[in-house]
């Protein structure tokens, strides 16, 4: 969604590298192109007049006049403003402290409440909570029908004694919102949950009439948290909607939807800083585990295209098995080779994580190589895997065995050309020398890989071949020189370093050619 305007950011700041000092005219017009940026990502216009005010104040100020890299001074001060737009800090469910943790849902018709209960309610349940269901939505068609179904697939159980409208009766649905809200709660004690979700109707656009249904759910329920879903692909008048739910319902904390779309985002940017309500959840797909707490600080860091690793480890511990972990990680102590079978598991590892362009989207320089992530084909995984299932148990201990007729026979029956299955073959065989060498005790040109299984043998053999390190001179003047001289070699090393970081964080562009990776290597990555 913030790729236009990290687009726009990175070519701001990219004409800052290499100023050693920043004159009044360079603060003017980096503010002058951050404010475009802003108005043109549909964020409201009092958050930008603000945010580009607090910009240029502190970019005059002393914080860059005496940094030793003012343009990276100004990355750091548009990080934290961003971060303070956007919330300032994590906010995270109140719970109940007795009986059940009452959250109701409101928000407009089509923002996607239903879908976000059945996700909220998921959500709750990985973190060790009782979630219910409550089925309020009495007047959109098919709405009982569609959270019954959402519930279904979150394996949450959904209270819903009144089936609501139908096609033929939307002037007059059965049942009453308000006596099922408080029935869904009277349920939930008596069958023990600790969180209900209650989801209540949405309309084309705010009326009176359905304000006040919503007051009434309010004060009869009196819900712990009030969150107001928000389509984040709506532009400018999200900041009206949000004013309007604010002062009918009193909302505690909003949930941004539909954040995967291609709209310019400024909604996001906009509702937290002018109701003074936090963002707590982020809606990122349409699949139910496409879901997370939002994190003001992990956001900032995307729209700078610094990446966003933390969230990035957490899908990976939260996926990641770890009795094929610590199998691998035996392998690799054992100094076995890596076979066929074991690169299997490790696409369907990466697979359990989800989107493989989200995750990349995710690493910091991203928004660079973010053609190449679009036109990348999530299927490819699953013609590696039919491929790998299609060679015998012996083929995937001994892939140097597949011979011309078996490369055919491979192909036949995994649906694929017999170009993909030698690509395939040529990509493992780069991944199998790969995985033998950091076994051994590092990559070519690398300085081993420290807690790596396995690699002390590797070490073991380089530091025996290694020349034996000189002893201190016991003379001082000369231990002194030789204390300089290691220094000076130091600090000439840490210059030959690969250098290129987001925005200006070092100086120059990352050339992948600078890295001594093994022979090959560029073919398996694909490229």
């Amino acid at each position: 969604m913030f790729n236009s305007l990290s687009d726009r950011l990175t070519a701001t700041f990219k004409n800052l590298r290499g100023k050693g000092r920043l004159t009044e005219a360079d603060v003017d017009a980096t503010v002058r192109e951050i404010r475009r940026a802003l108005l043109d990502a549909d964020v409201a216009v009092p958050v930008v007049r603000e945010f580009t005010g607090r910009v240029r104040e502190r970019a005059l100020g002393a914080e860059v006049s005496g940094a030793l890299n003012p343009s990276q001074q100004i990355v750091k001060i548009v990080n934290e403003e961003l971060v303070e737009i956007l919330g300032g800090e994590t906010r995270r469910i109140r719970l109940a402290k007795n009986g059940p943790t009452i959250i109701m849902l409101a928000g407009l018709q089509g923002a996607g409440k239903t879908t976000l209960a059945g996700k909220l309610s998921k959500w709750l349940k990985a973190q060790g909570h009782s979630p219910l269901l409550v089925a309020c939505d009495l007047q959109r068609p098919n709405a009982v029908t569609q959270l019954q179904v959402v519930g279904q697939r979150a394996k949450v159980p959904v209270f819903a004694p009144h089936p609501g409208a139908t096609s033929t009766e939307l002037e007059h649905p059965a049942g009453d919102p308000v006596e099922v809200a408080r029935a869904g709660v009277e349920e939930a004690r008596q069958k023990l949950h600790d969180v209900v979700i209650v989801d209540t109707a949405g309309r084309l656009g705010v009326d009176a009439g359905m304000m006040e249904q919503a007051r009434q759910i309010r004060r009869a329920i009196v819900p712990n948290e009030v969150l107001f879903v928000l389509d984040a692909m709506i532009g400018q008048d999200a900041v009206n909607t949000a004013h309007a739910f604010d002062e009918g319902v009193n909302f505690t904390g909003i949930v941004l939807s539909k954040l995967d779309g291609d709209a310019r985002g400024g909604a996001a940017l906009s509702v937290a800083s002018v109701t003074g309500k936090p963002v707590m959840f982020a809606s990122t797909g349409e699949g139910l585990d496409d879901f997370e707490l939002f994190h003001p600080d992990r956001m900032a860091s995307r729209i700078l295209d610094m990446g966003d690793v933390l969230t990035l480890i957490e899908q990976a511990e939260k996926s990641w098995d770890k009795d094929e972990a610590a199998r691998m990680a035996k392998k690799f102590a054992d100094q076995e080779d890596f076979t066929l079978d074991d690169f299997l598991a490790q696409m369907q590892q990466i697979r359990n994580m989800g989107s493989m362009k989200k995750m990349l989207m995710m690493m910091p320089g991203a928004q660079n190589i973010r053609q190449q992530l679009e036109q990348f084909d999530e299927r490819e995984i699953d013609r590696v895997e039919a491929i790998v299932r299609s060679m015998t148990p012996h083929e995937r201990l001994a892939p140097k065995i597949i011979n011309g007729s078996r490369r055919a026979r491979i192909a036949r029956g995994s649906g694929v050309h017999v170009s993909e299955v030698n690509g395939l073959l040529e990509r493992f065989a780069q991944a199998q020398k790969m995985m033998k060498k950091m076994a051994q005790g590092g990559m070519p040109g690398m300085p081993g890989m420290p807690g790596m299984p396995g690699a002390g043998g590797g070490a073991r053999k380089n530091a025996k071949n290694a020349p034996k390190k000189k002893a201190k001179s016991g003379n001082p003047a000369k231990a002194a020189q030789e204390r300089k001289d290691a220094e000076a070699r130091r600090a000439n090393a840490a210059k030959a370093l690969p250098t290129g970081a987001a925005f200006g964080q070092q100086q120059g562009d990352f050339d992948p050619s600078q890295l001594n990776l093994p022979k090959g290597f560029d073919k398996f990555l694909g490229q």
